[in-house]
């Protein structure tokens, strides 16, 4: 293959300017930036957020970083931990999926908090947000078909990437990237059950784990440690041990398999990791969530709402709702234990618990998923009126599409039916920044302060001074 795909990778991201960026770009950045810190601010309560930050202030360590909203000074390492699971907890902040799904705001993190260490500049940090998205994206089409359906987390994706970024703010060579990369790509590789089944707090911790270790990974490459080159395409590497790769003679082996939705043929897409880089930036690509729940749940949530809302409708007036989702969306969203979620990691990978959440209430918020709601009867009344069936119809236009059709027949003997085929957030309906502003305002609920939400929008829209001097609370 002449360079290796981790050295194609580091000489990239080594080489990258700010000034190389697109105006649309940065402008996406801040967006999402902007989306992200809401997210955190939205999840200062949640227990898992508040076990891992409790833990590491009886660690201590160095005061490099800042912990957003709080005002914590730990570690940079720990400091990415809390800060990735604070965006991440709520599974309200971005969604890429592809063929394979992905979070890249959860790797945010580690561009504020080596930023914040190092001294950089926003300019510097804008550029490592970028890396992020651009190369966590991209492995997102890596594998054919995704990790997912090969019953893996994609958490096995971001360990490749997290390093990249932190190793970007630290100012390491190419040799030491390349090192980063086959640091952490040497042991990240994680099981796809946290978000299988009954989820527990582990389904949003792993991904910020993965962010964690690849800014530790960083650091060891900057004092000299060496990792695999070949991380990938080597042998016993990532694609050899994935299956679809023959890593002697580094070429393609497709390789028949059978996956959580059938029997496939396990290939590769190098191109679509590695080429082309620097000609178009994928964070143009990535969606936003109008809802804080398992992405493929909003074309389902939103025909549901339409139905309920559009109609007068209300949840005592329903016989029966009928959801015909793809197979992947069928699989992930309605397995047995969705139906009587006991968490709140659970219920918001519950279609059915989405779905009567928001015809019970019609809306869906943060509140959807607190533990009073947890036990509303009304919610179960509902959910044992759903009846979810897969269409191979709709895997067949996903992952372009998401296609959703919910029928509602009432107790009258009528029915109300609505198709959708993509959500609020997709790149082809974007969120707007009164979207935006919205969500932000509701996330942070007046924590901090209104005039402190204030300064953190107008600091991450003009780019004036470095963010994590204004995103902790006095």
């Amino acid at each position: 293959m002449g360079k290796s795909i981790s050295r194609i990778i580091s000489e990239f991201a080594i080489g990258l300017k700010y000034e190389d960026l697109p105006e649309n770009v940065i402008n996406e950045v801040k967006r999402y930036l902007y989306d992200s810190i809401g997210c955190a601010y939205g999840a200062q309560k949640t227990k898992d957020v508040n076990i891992i930050r409790d833990l590491y202030l009886d660690i201590k360590g160095k005061q490099e970083a800042t912990v957003i909203g709080f005002g914590d000074k730990l570690p940079a390492v720990n400091v990415t931990l809390i800060n990735s699971l604070m965006i991440r907890a709520l599974d309200f902040n971005d969604i890429y999926w592809k063929d394979d799904p992905s979070h890249p705001s959860d790797i945010i993190p580690a561009a504020l908090a080596v930023g914040e260490m190092v001294g950089a500049s926003m300019k510097d940090v804008i550029v490592a947000i970028v890396l992020a998205y651009e190369f966590e994206q991209r492995i997102c089409l890596f594998a054919k078909p995704g990790v997912r359906e090969r019953k893996w987390h994609h958490a096995t994706l971001t360990q490749f990437v997290s390093p990249i970024v932190a190793g970007k703010l630290l100012g390491l060579t190419v040799d030491e990237m390349v090192n980063a990369i086959g640091i952490n790509g040497s042991h990240n590789h994680t099981i796809g059950c946290p978000t299988a089944g009954k989820l527990t707090m582990m389904k949003n911790t792993v991904d910020p784990m993965a962010v964690q270790s690849g800014v530790f990974a960083a650091m060891m490459a900057q004092k000299g440690f060496s990792g695999t080159e070949k991380v990938f395409e080597g042998k016993e590497g990532f694609m050899d041990a994935f299956i679809g790769w023959n890593a002697k003679e580094e070429k393609l082996n497709p390789t028949e398999m059978k996956g959580r939705d059938g029997v496939s043929k396990w290939s590769w897409d190098v191109d679509a990791l590695i080429g082309n880089l620097g000609k178009n930036y994928k964070i143009l690509e990535c969606g936003m969530k109008a809802f804080p729940t398992e992405a493929l749940t909003h074309t389902h949530i939103s025909c549901a709402l339409n139905v309920m809302i559009n109609n007068n409708l209300d949840y005592e007036d329903i016989e029966e709702i009928k959801v015909t989702a793809f197979a992947q969306a069928y699989d992930i969203l309605f397995d047995p234990a969705k139906y009587k979620p006991e968490s709140r990691e659970t219920a918001d990978h519950s279609l059915p618990y989405c779905l009567a959440a928001a015809i019970v209430d019609k809306k869906i918020t943060t509140e959807s998923f607190s533990d009073e709601k947890l036990k509303d009867p009304r919610i179960f009344e509902v959910i044992n009126k759903i009846k979810g069936e897969p269409s191979i119809e709709f895997e067949k236009m996903f992952p372009a599409k998401q296609p959703s059709k919910v029928v509602i027949k009432t107790k009258d003997g009528k029915e109300y039916s609505e198709y959708m085929e993509y959500p609020k957030g997709d790149p082809r309906e974007p969120m707007t920044m009164e979207d935006l502003d919205n969500k932000f305002s509701g996330l942070a609920n007046n924590w901090p302060s209104n005039e402190k939400q204030k300064e953190v929008k107008e600091t991450i829209l003009i780019v004036k001074i470095f963010l994590l001097k204004i995103l902790w609370v006095n």
